[in-house]
């Protein structure tokens, strides 16, 4: 390494140059990192789409049509901590080639569960690939938070989250366009039809699957080989050694007031985010009498979109707001959006939804920073933690589910309400950490 006369100011000390060469290898990395950001988005928000699309095939209940979250964030819930131990014991790039190759491996398995036109057969598929998700999430937040200096880790992982809804409006537009078929028969007509007509109809929506998820298998899969054969650079994380068990480390993690409370924090973000967007078809064909399917869906689709916008917006004012006072003021404004779809369903209370998604955009990562911080080698186990709260993706909407079929649409998004005012509370005080 060559070096020259620092009176000439033209030397370039050793360590300066191993500086510039870390910020250099940091490029590649960080845009592979970020396009996983925008894998996991597309997969997630495919389900709003499966879920109307299982609802007609297999003629279900609104709570049995939220068993498609219900299996997809089990997988989170279950495989998180085995997610965080390959990591402990390997690297997180380790970590990463096996999400892709679980996620790739549920995506080909849509395949076969339409050929038997099985309801169990397709949320185990999801199940596999929210396994996939659970390793990536746990490997994607702490590692691009580690991508850089701890003063801008938030914002690092905001810019990052920003690509998820890009990928979720991906997902919203291959649902609408290739699997909601358009074709929508009444009990009525169901009724007027023959056995075999009523069998051949089930079985074309079941169908509606296999290409699109065909498709996006294959690419995952190519991913997982370019991330094999990338080079990525060993962060300040994985140079730590883990010294402490996994029972130790959960002991610590569990005595840290800012992390349990951020885990029950995401648990309602995630709870509260997926009743609304997978309900939100359930709500316009519900308190708008004669909306056809593909026209709701475009809703979902502009929700997306102004999730997307959000999260840019909303990267940008972190630069000038605390990230918790952010969290807190976004989580009260969208209590107050969901009374007005509580009261007022219909066209102003769907304008309202789509209003959520704005104010939801950065409480994820903002809430998945602010509670592993400060945790140096219990990082990889508390982010793991982090992830399993996506269960209350699963939980809230069965809760959610069984309250409309007992007391309507409208009314249910009083669980999304409830969450949010619990993200509230954690930016203005459940952040902090107190001996």
């Amino acid at each position: 390494m060559q070096l020259f006369n620092l009176k000439s100011g033209k030397t370039l000390t050793a360590a300066a140059e191993l500086q510039t060469e870390k910020k250099t290898s940091y490029v590649l990395p960080l845009i592979l990192i970020i396009c996983m950001f925008f894998m996991w988005g597309m997969a997630a928000n495919l389900n709003d789409i499966l879920i109307k699309q299982f609802k007609k095939s297999f003629e279900l209940t609104d709570l049995q049509s939220g068993f498609v979250q219900s299996a997809f964030y089990m997988g989170y819930f279950i495989l998180a901590i085995p997610a965080s131990i390959v990591m402990r014991k390997y690297n997180y790039i380790t970590g990463i080639i096996v999400g892709l190759l679980l996620y790739a491996t549920g995506a080909f398995l849509f395949y076969p569960a339409a050929e038997k036109n099985s309801y169990g057969f397709f949320l185990f598929a999801l199940f596999v690939i929210a396994s996939g998700l659970a390793f990536l999430e746990t490997a994607a937040g702490p590692y691009v938070l580690a991508l850089g200096k701890p003063e801008t880790a938030t914002f690092r992982l905001n810019l990052a989250q920003s690509f998820n809804p890009i990928g979720c409006v991906t997902g919203v537009l291959v649902g609408q366009h290739f699997i909601l078929t358009g074709v929508e028969h009444t009990k009525a007509q169901l009724a007027q039809m023959t056995p075999e007509a009523v069998k051949a109809y089930y079985m074309t929506e079941g169908h509606s699957v296999q290409t699109p998820y065909l498709i996006i298998g294959a690419v995952i899969l190519l991913f997982a080989i370019i991330i094999a054969l990338t080079k990525f650079p060993v962060v300040k994380d994985e140079q730590v050694a883990n010294t402490s068990s996994t029972k130790k480390t959960l002991k610590v993690l569990f005595a840290t007031r800012h992390f349990k409370k951020a885990v029950v924090a995401q648990f309602f973000y995630v709870g509260g985010q997926v009743c609304v967007w997978s309900f939100l078809i359930r709500y316009i064909q519900g308190t708008i009498p004669g909306t056809p399917e593909k026209s709701a869906a475009n809703f979902l689709t502009i929700s997306l979109i102004v999730f997307t916008l959000g999260r840019f917006v909303g990267t940008a004012l972190l630069k000038k707001i605390k990230d918790h006072k952010l969290l807190s003021i976004y989580a009260c404004v969208n209590v107050f959006l969901l009374a007005i779809g509580i009261l007022c369903p219909g066209t102003i209370g769907l304008w309202a939804l789509v209003g959520v998604s704005f104010f939801m955009s950065i409480m994820y990562p903002t809430i998945f920073s602010l509670g592993i911080k400060d945790l140096g080698e219990h990082t990889k186990l508390g982010a793991s933690i982090l992830v399993m709260a996506i269960i209350g993706g699963a939980v809230l909407t069965l809760a959610m589910g069984r309250l409309s079929d007992l007391a309507g649409i409208a009314n249910s998004l009083i669980v999304p309400l409830l969450c949010f005012l619990f993200v509230a509370y954690y930016g203005a005080k459940g952040y902090k950490d107190r001996a």
